[in-house]
């Protein structure tokens, strides 16, 4: 009987022995799936540069600071992709309206920090993909009430972004400080220049955003015009896009969008999507202003 136990207890072990190295075995992962993450600092570059006008990269506070927002923004991955994919959609709307303004194509980098290239809203209220503040919309002839926002709209608030950067570099004479002002102000950059007795971004002693904010810039152009280097495979049909559109003009008012949107065959959603500067379900306009809205096309 002892043996009879014995005999039992060892054929038991046996058996959890074989489920163990079966379950094991069954639950052993593609030896692609065991390879440890590569995490890594990157050789920062010789030269680089916003808009033409190059990073002193022999100072080493300005290394450092760049370094500090290449990491940053590199190993935020899912945020990069997401900009990636978003980029395709809304750059070739943002870049012809910054050639026209003679306005360097590195200011679209400009708009994907500010928001992400979403119609998002700031804590202070800035708005829209530019981030964009109520007072200042309304100076550079945005419509800006309960019915209508045009921060939202993406050709028009891509002009107001070029109006004012265009005025910031006829202040400043470069294009560096022309950003840096778009964070804190041309008032407020002035101010700081003349305070310290500089003439540089570089030089400037700033609060921590806007002392980050050109670093930024320049290293999201980095990563994402060298999206090997850092390890991101990323294929351009990949991206977002606008499906073909119509554009309907509307100068009348308009009791009800969400029975305007049915007779044009979409849904209020997707009338709100593709033109976000809409604010509310009626429009009443007085003024009989002709507004384009964009439907996709049947």
């Amino acid at each position: 009987m002892k043996n009879k136990t014995i005999l039992i207890g060892a054929l038991g072990i046996a058996l959890a022995y074989v489920g163990l190295r079966s379950a094991q075995s069954n639950e052993t992962p593609h030896p692609i799936e065991v390879r440890p993450s590569t995490v890594k600092p990157f050789e920062l570059p010789e030269q680089l540069n916003f808009s033409g006008e190059s990073l002193p990269l022999n100072m080493m506070e300005v290394k450092e600071k760049l370094d500090r927002e290449i990491l940053v923004n590199t190993y935020w991955q899912s945020n990069n992709l997401l900009m990636l994919k978003r980029s395709s959609k809304y750059f070739p709307i943002i870049e012809p309206i910054l050639s026209r303004n003679s306005i360097p194509n590195d200011f679209k980098y400009l708009a994907l920090i500010e928001s992400g290239l979403q119609n998002v809203v700031s804590p202070a209220g800035a708005a829209g993909y530019w981030q964009i503040m109520k007072s200042t919309g309304r100076e550079n002839g945005l419509e800006i009430n309960n019915e209508i926002d045009e921060r939202y709209h993406i050709e028009k608030s891509t002009q107001v972004a070029c109006d004012y950067l265009n005025e910031a570099y006829e202040r400043f004479g470069n294009w560096t400080l022309a950003a840096a002002s778009y964070n804190m102000g041309m008032a407020g950059t002035a101010r700081r220049l003349a305070e310290q007795g500089v003439e540089s971004y570089y030089d400037l002693l700033l609060n921590a955003e806007t002392a980050r904010y050109v670093y930024r810039v320049a290293a999201v152009k980095h990563i994402h015009e060298n999206l090997e280097e850092f390890g991101y495979v990323y294929h351009q049909d990949q991206g977002y896009s606008f499906p073909e559109m119509d554009t309907i003009s509307v100068n009348t008012k308009v009791t009800d969008w969400i029975s305007w949107a049915k007779a044009q065959g979409i849904t209020y959603n997707t009338l709100r999507v593709y033109n976000p500067w809409i604010q509310s379900q009626q429009l009443s306009n007085s003024t009989n202003k002709a507004y384009h809205i964009w439907v996709p096309s049947k």
